[in-house]
């Protein structure tokens, strides 16, 4: 796996690796967006392509590309086609990049071995890129108990380690999260009130909201702003500001099915343990 920087790509055309065939994944994550933007492709010379990337003006979004290709040149155009299709369907499924890609790409043929073998590569690729800092095929929570009364389905895990979901309810607002290591995930179907706060609209839990409404991915539906896919906000606070408008306290806001609050059950506990300080 090769990153090329967009400003270094001339250095890349020289190297003999862009010569080859390749899966490569083109990167925007303007810190702007809510969402970092992917376009998978493949192909049998990854330099040319990536440099007709470079002069096309509806590739704009990139600044840095990831390369896929075999050090032992046995990366076939067979394998590069399937390794396509599989890249765009799991980073749809996974909802964590903006995917670029006009359609789902093209399933080739594929008897049973050389699918394992694909399989098997694509696991790899999966690898690289997320310890290069793009988790694209990445899910952003674990869902390991059915939220109520938002439709939201279960998806069974092999996982054994449990994974609590969290909710926060106010008037017009009732919403099912997931507290990770990135930040709190607020689950699909979860419904964020319709009147916000003046006070809320220039800060950025006001932007932030506008441009989740602009996207679409906040869908007026039946007298609430409905999430149609599962979005990751840095703090407790940011998730329950949007989904309450209003400012609040994240960390009281958000509660178990019990009733406890977020900060008794990770905050209050990872200060007694000495992880936080």
């Amino acid at each position: 796996m090769i990153e090329v920087p967009r400003p270094l790509l001339s250095e890349f055309l020289l190297m003999p690796e862009s010569r080859q065939v390749g899966v490569y994944y083109l990167i925007g994550d303007d810190e702007e967006k809510d969402q970092p933007s992917v376009y998978a492709g493949q192909t049998g010379t990854v330099g040319k392509r990536l440099n007709e990337h470079d002069l096309d003006p509806k590739r704009e979004f990139w600044n840095r590309a990831l390369v896929a290709i075999s050090l032992t040149h046995s990366l076939t155009q067979t394998h590069a086609m399937y390794l396509e299709w599989r890249s765009i369907e799991q980073a749809n499924l996974a909802q964590r990049y903006s995917v670029e890609n006009g359609n789902a790409g093209s399933k080739p043929h594929t008897p049973p071995s050389l699918e394992a073998d694909c399989q098997e590569i694509f696991d790899t690729i999966r690898t690289l890129v997320s310890t290069l800092g793009q988790p694209i095929f990445e899910p952003l929570a674990v869902r390991r108990e059915a939220p109520q009364n938002i439709g939201v389905p279960a998806v069974t895990q092999t996982n054994p380690e449990p994974q609590l979901l969290f909710r926060c309810k106010g008037p017009g607002a009732e919403a099912t999260g997931q507290y990770t290591e990135e930040g709190m995930v607020v689950l699909a179907g979860a419904r964020s009130r319709v009147d916000i706060v003046p006070s809320l609209v220039p800060l950025s839990p006001g932007k932030h909201r506008q441009r989740l409404i602009d996207a679409g991915d906040l869908v007026l539906d039946n007298g609430a702003y409905v999430f149609q896919r599962d979005v990751l906000f840095r703090s407790p606070s940011g998730a329950s500001d949007v989904v309450l408008g209003r400012s609040s306290n994240g960390w009281l806001e958000w509660k178990d099915p019990a009733g406890k609050t977020l900060d008794e059950l990770k905050r209050q506990k990872a200060v007694a343990s000495g992880a936080l300080g």
